[in-house]
């Protein structure tokens, strides 16, 4: 069955410009219906690392907002703090680089919450039973909400070919060992020189898998890899980056895992999911980056559903029907050419899809309607 995709272009007119357009398409969508009177509507984003320009502008967002106060509901914008080393890896600096990209109460008119708490360790395990977790570690606050909107920048991805609303919903989504579990199913190690021996590591062990050694005078952790269940918590705890992340995970692997952390998220909120990919600013990689490259395609516009699988599906036709930008393209310029395998050329980027629809979470076919 065919899932409702609703498009509204980046072109601005008298009357009708992004603003009005993104309220249209939040009627057109009934995305009113996910949610209810006093609901607590988390409003999934990205806020951007410091440096990049590239992720959903606050002022933007704060349409979406405002739609969600009309009908009396409560909603909060939130993300997940990040694995790697950069200025959004714990709360505090996550909410300060947050404000410094313009997301300011006074400009989004909703608070920040960060889902998994201070450190990444505030989340909510839920059950899956799927192919690769039996559960997924969702953070608390996205978990307990009532309702979710994903609000996602489109645009190409260096581990998944393009990233959209099933990338940030599920990576985005999961807590910080949450996202080690998901890119890597290699054991992590100790770099001895950076140990000072803390502890602090054997404190959040859930495995008792780690113990403090001494070795000419030197003391240091060591991971016994025989009970070690690659939880990733000593990833995400040691304060001295003391043990080593592997961001090796084939990128088939990844997309599969990322979907099942979406499933997990979508576990507990049937019917209470909305969509919004802007196709603005398409740029090459991820938001994560303290640096954004040019785009590949003109702006674009903007998308709604209730189907997180139609709606990236149809951001990566509508991408590759476009004539690629020359000075970021070298191959695919043509309308109708793979724009994201001619950055990422050894991504299969069908691959998220094809397992999001396989896990039901929604339809690769859909009805593009213009609003």
């Amino acid at each position: 069955m065919s899932s409702d995709v609703f498009f509204a272009d980046a072109r601005s007119r008298s009357g009708n410009n992004l603003f009005t357009k993104i309220k249209n398409l939040f009627e057109a969508a009934n995305l009113k219906d996910v949610f209810k009177k006093d609901d607590f509507v988390a409003l999934k984003v990205h806020f951007g690392e410091p440096g990049n320009l590239g992720y959903v502008k606050p002022n933007l967002i704060r349409q979406i907002v405002e739609k969600i106060k009309e009908y009396k509901a409560h909603p909060f914008l939130t993300d997940t703090n990040t694995l790697y080393v950069g200025q959004r890896s714990n709360a505090i600096n996550h909410i300060k680089s947050a404000i410094e990209n313009g997301f300011a109460y006074s400009v989004v008119n909703a608070p920040i919450i960060i889902a998994d708490g201070l450190t990444g360790k505030e989340y909510y395990e839920v059950e899956i039973n799927q192919n690769y977790f039996k559960t997924v570690k969702i953070g608390g606050a996205i978990h307990h909400s009532d309702s979710i909107i994903v609000v996602s920048h489109f645009k190409g991805h260096e581990a998944t070919g393009f990233g959209g609303t099933l990338k940030n919903l599920g990576m985005g989504s999961g807590s910080r060992s949450g996202k080690q579990m998901m890119h890597s199913d290699i054991l992590p190690t100790i770099e001895i020189e950076k140990c000072n021996a803390c502890a602090k590591c054997i404190r959040w062990c859930p495995a008792n898998a780690i113990q403090v050694f001494k070795d000419n005078n030197q003391k240091y952790a060591k991971i016994d890899e025989k009970k070690c269940i690659g939880c990733g918590e000593c990833t995400v705890t040691c304060n001295y980056r003391a043990i080593a992340i592997n961001w090796k995970e084939e990128a088939d692997v990844l997309q599969k895992k990322i979907v099942e952390y979406a499933y997990g998220v979508l576990k507990n909120k049937e019917n209470q999911a909305g969509y919004f990919n802007f196709l603005l600013d398409i740029t090459p990689d991820c938001d994560c980056t303290s640096w954004n490259d040019i785009p590949f395609v003109n702006d674009i516009g903007i998308m709604a559903s209730k189907d997180p699988v139609a709606i990236d599906q149809a951001g990566v036709d509508i991408v590759n029907q476009k004539i690629g930008l020359e000075g970021r393209l070298t191959e695919n310029l043509k309308a109708g050419e793979d724009k994201f395998r001619s950055i990422h050329k050894n991504i299969n980027w069908e691959v998220q899809l094809e397992y999001a629809e396989k896990l039901k979470l929604g339809s690769r076919k859909y009805n593009l309607i213009e609003v």
